[in-house]
């Protein structure tokens, strides 16, 4: 992702950092002969690699045909190492390292749209709420073949990102292929300032809520804290929330440990293992959980990814909540942000992120308790498809047991009143409530099952 989970180097992480330098140069002198021969024949061998790249770059220099710009060669050649190791490891030069800080802050310029690279095509993650490319009608899993006429294929993310932006105002076509679409449409986007607001909300009546978290950005707990605060003065108590994390792509790791502290009274949120595989790094719960007493129910998809998933598996594995939708993306890696000298930066994979019990989130994803179709209304209103109830892929290459059989059959009723319901309401007579449950499944669903909180016994409150 371009944006992804950062960990900002403070100056007491730069502290930590030297002290470990220190201690690798100070271990030296108590390591073996044999280890220093090691240490030796190591750094020949990148002093002799380092010699290479300066003598093509004085060649370069003397001879090339054309004048040509040192630093624009030192960065294609950063680009270029950088290129050998994963899609989230980039080189940000002094104008993209600027907006990167500003969208941790949740205001910047742009389309308003979260990338990534799968399967070497420029796919979008999620295009952020209430922006350009929001408005315009871009959807998570599109693939972007163009921008402006230039193919992004071979592009890393920070070009294919460099591509997209531009002035406010100005315009940019983005060349869509779409799941099920043979040819790419094009969406013509006008830049705008964007700001993101990070949590919505609904008031769902009888003491429940729908909290919405597009991303984690600078104040996402805060802001969060506030709406559960609040709505607890309006309605004395929380008898059960939902948090819908769906096609939220991420953003900084404090924000996800903050907002599953909200929720646990104990026990461990996130840890994080790096290249030293004895070194394990794991952040607990801080037992100051105000909100530890109702049921959660946490709505995903495949397109919640990194911080989203930080929160879904700490709720999960503590048993604090119910994961509902579909699997998650799988984008579990630790990235350290390092500001350099001439104001680029260094976005670098240090580690890998795994939940409390364990499980590696990188490339495995959240698995959901509940799995639970995504069903849209337009795409069912304008093609006239009866609701995907029943899905080839569970039926093909063996015969239905009973209990399957019984599935698929509630299950197909539970669409098609949900769907008849849909038909018989009119959007402008809906309440935030009535629109929000008549036009997404999943949320429907997991409004249901919050409802029945009283059933829901495999979930620890703070009374327990």
């Amino acid at each position: 992702m371009a944006k992804g989970d950062n960990v900002k180097l403070t100056k007491q992480n730069i502290k930590i950092g030297a002290c470990v330098t220190a201690a690798v140069v100070c271990g030296a002198f108590l390591t073996s002969k044999l280890d220093l021969q090691v240490l030796k024949a190591s750094a020949e061998e990148r002093y002799t690699e380092l010699q290479n790249f300066s003598k093509v770059l004085n060649l370069i220099q003397q001879y090339y045909v054309e004048e040509v710009d040192t630093k624009k060669l030192v960065y294609g050649a950063i680009k270029g190492m950088l290129r050998e190791l994963d899609p989230h490891t980039n080189f940000l030069p002094p104008e993209i390292f600027k907006d990167f800080e500003n969208e941790t802050n949740g205001e910047f310029g742009g389309l308003g749209i979260e990338i990534s690279v799968q399967n070497g095509v420029l796919t979008i993650i999620s295009p952020i709420e209430d922006t350009p490319a929001w408005e315009a009608g871009i959807k998570a899993g599109d693939k972007v073949v163009a921008v402006d006429g230039k193919s992004t294929k071979g592009l890393s993310l920070v070009e294919a990102s460099q591509l997209m932006r531009g002035k406010r105002g100005t315009k940019t076509v983005l060349s869509i292929v779409r799941e099920d679409e043979d040819k790419p449409v094009d969406y013509t986007i006008t830049r705008g300032s964007v700001k993101i607001r990070s949590v919505k909300q609904t008031d769902l009546g009888d003491g429940l809520l729908y909290v919405k978290i597009t991303s984690f950005i600078e104040g996402t707990a805060k802001d969060l804290e506030k709406f559960l605060s609040d709505f607890i003065k309006k309605n004395k108590e929380i008898r059960g929330l939902v948090i819908d994390l769906r096609r939220n792509p991420g953003g900084l790791l404090d924000q996800a440990v903050k907002v599953s502290d909200l929720f646990l009274r104990e026990g461990v949120i996130v840890s994080t293992i790096g290249r030293d595989q004895s070194k394990k790094e794991v952040t607990q719960a801080s037992g100051r959980a105000r909100h530890s007493q109702f049921p959660v129910i946490v709505l995903m998809n495949e397109y919640s990814a990194s911080a989203s998933e930080i929160v879904a598996g700490a709720l999960q594995d503590n048993k604090r909540a119910i994961i509902m939708g579909q699997k998650s993306f799988g984008k579990g890696s630790v990235q350290s942000v390092i500001k350099l000298g001439d104001g680029s930066g260094l976005k670098l994979t240090v580690a890998r992120y795994y939940t409390p019990s364990g499980k590696s989130i990188q490339a495995e994803g959240i698995t959901p308790d509940i799995e639970v179709e995504e069903i849209e209304v337009a795409t069912l209103k304008n093609s006239g498809l009866k609701p995907k109830a029943m899905r080839e892929k569970d039926i093909q290459g063996h015969l239905l047991s009973e209990k399957e059989k019984q599935d698929q059959k509630d299950l197909k009723a539970q669409v098609e009143a949900w769907w008849k319901n849909t038909e018989n309401k009119k959007d402008e007579n809906l309440s935030p409530k009535d629109k929000l449950l008549a036009s997404d499944y999943q949320v429907y669903q997991a409004y249901n099952y919050i409802k029945a909180w009283k059933l829901m016994k495999g979930i620890k409150t703070s009374t327990e």
